[in-house]
């Protein structure tokens, strides 16, 4: 027969059991306790989650260091040397100049820092021209081909788009047989009375040109407060006479070119805003110029960033269509800081100059894109305190 274990009722009632008050423990000590349920720390598989990600993008890691990082290093490296480019620059035998090269663009007069004005003046030029209008014109482009009612929308897609895919090298031998003198542009240019200028052998500023014709200022006589006073080598009326008209010519190819792509940027971002907002803003009364400014354009703020930057980047690199069109002809005029790398680093084998300049228009292009975010950010609105 079975023996139960029982024990004693308090004066309650209520049984007792061992490790209760006045309950004997028994002989062997009490039981195991339940351990209670580990949960897993969250540092722990962050720390996990982090190592495996280290090891998934560890390839790109390796490849962008070899060929991006140390390159870079490289270079700088290179920008501190008197460096022919005939023997090893890490082998001791370059001369190390330290910031000469740097001084002798910047601060030192002479050739060098001359000709890097010229340069940056040009590019200047260029930058401030060919981004609006290539911006403008492939927003317009965007609209146009982005009209749900308009015929053959792909057929024109494609045209516009044509250009960018194109050879730059091949469109820059094409607007060369365009705008030679006897050229298709000034026969059509004659057709209404205009005589067309010897386009990519006319190194005047287009400027100065204007004003001349306008009779505020002769081009042969500069008025002494801007052609006594100079920065970086050059007068300020040099720096003010404006592009030239050689230089006009590759600002058009640019635009030409450039415009498709960005209209696709365009187009994919315009084809991603709502209806319902330009409907809504259409039953409140808003035309098709209301609905841009206050619907569209807002809605375009991020892509308008993208594009203002991708073009910044690359009219300040420009290199391939000087090098085709004119190679910084005539006088200079066409002459922009990434041509006068490569023409520093491999015609006047002064390899330490050529990166200097490289890296100093790295630095130009960094500040630009920052001042351009500033000034496209979102900014908060304003709220009024109640007095």
């Amino acid at each position: 027969m079975p023996v139960r274990d029982t024990t004693r009722t308090a004066a309650g009632g209520a049984p007792q059991t061992a490790g209760s008050p006045g309950v004997p423990t028994p002989p062997g000590g009490p039981g195991p306790a339940a351990a209670p349920h580990a949960r897993p720390s969250p540092r722990a598989g962050r720390r996990g989650e982090g190592a495996w990600g280290w090891l998934f993008v560890s390839p790109m890691v390796l490849v962008l260091g070899l060929f991006l990082v140390l390159p870079i290093l490289m270079a700088l490296w290179v920008s501190l040397l008197h460096w022919d480019g005939q023997s090893n620059p890490f082998s001791g035998r370059a001369d190390f100049v330290g910031l000469d090269n740097y001084r002798a663009l910047l601060t030192q007069d002479g050739l060098d820092r001359a000709l890097f004005a010229t340069s940056l003046r040009n590019n200047l030029y260029y930058v401030l021209l060919t981004v609006p209008l290539q911006t403008v014109l492939a927003l317009s482009l965007a609209l146009i081909v982005n009209q749900r009612l308009l015929r053959g929308r792909g057929a024109l897609r494609t045209t516009f788009f044509f250009p960018s895919v194109t050879s730059s090298i091949a469109v820059a031998t094409v607007f060369l047989f365009l705008f030679q003198g006897s050229g298709a542009v000034n026969t059509v240019l004659s057709w209404i009375g205009v005589k067309g200028p010897n386009w990519f052998n006319d190194p005047r500023g287009v400027l100065s040109l204007l004003l001349d014709g306008l009779g505020v200022v002769d081009t042969d006589r500069p008025p002494g407060a801007l052609a006594d006073r100079s920065f970086m080598g050059l007068s300020w009326f040099e720096w003010l006479s404006g592009p030239s008209v050689a230089m006009c010519t590759i600002i058009l190819l640019a635009v030409w070119t450039t415009s498709g792509t960005f209209m696709l940027i365009f187009l994919a971002a315009l084809q991603d805003i709502p209806r319902e907002l330009e409907e809504s803003a259409a039953i409140e009364g808003a035309g098709r110029f209301g609905i841009l400014r206050h619907v569209t354009l807002p809605s375009l703020r991020p892509v308008l960033f993208l594009v203002l930057t991708l073009g910044l980047i690359g009219t300040w690199q420009v290199f391939d269509q000087v090098y085709v069109m004119s190679q910084g002809a005539p006088g200079n005029t066409t002459l922009t800081p990434a041509y006068l790398s490569y023409s520093s680093a491999f015609g006047d084998a002064d390899f330490g100059q050529g990166a200097a300049i490289a890296f100093i228009l790295l630095a130009l292009i960094l500040a630009m894109t920052a001042l351009q975010r500033l000034v496209l950010r979102e900014r908060a609105p304003r709220t009024r305190r109640n007095r």
